[in-house]
């Protein structure tokens, strides 16, 4: 069911429709269809193509939440990322040690 949902924001995406593959419950009225709807009749028969309408600003409190989310992210990261630093310098450093107390390998040369 995922696959059909994609599908149909590729076809909304590119304004390309593939009727004869899509299923029957997902074939869309022509009136309907956003390409449809994109242009409307104008005074004097002029088609109007409302695509060029520029999207709505976001607001300033959508914003301020995005960016205290990604703060919050950027945070979160840096914890992860001095945790693992901390843990590779702590094994390091207890494998030195262990190299360090080991005896000497056997000498087999002669």
């Amino acid at each position: 069911m995922r696959w059909l949902r994609q599908l149909a924001f590729v076809q909304l995406v590119t304004g390309k429709r593939d009727e004869a593959r899509e299923p029957a419950s997902l074939r869309v009225p022509a009136e309907s269809r956003p390409e449809a709807a994109a242009e409307e009749k104008g005074t004097a028969g002029q088609t109007l193509n409302l695509s060029r309408v520029k999207p709505p600003i976001v607001s300033s409190e959508l914003r301020a939440e995005m960016q205290a989310r990604i703060s919050d992210f950027r945070a979160h990261q840096e914890r992860f990322k001095d945790a693992r630093e901390r843990h590779f310098s702590e094994t390091l450093a207890k494998l030195r040690a262990k190299i360090q107390a080991a005896p000497p390998p056997p000498d087999h040369g002669a």
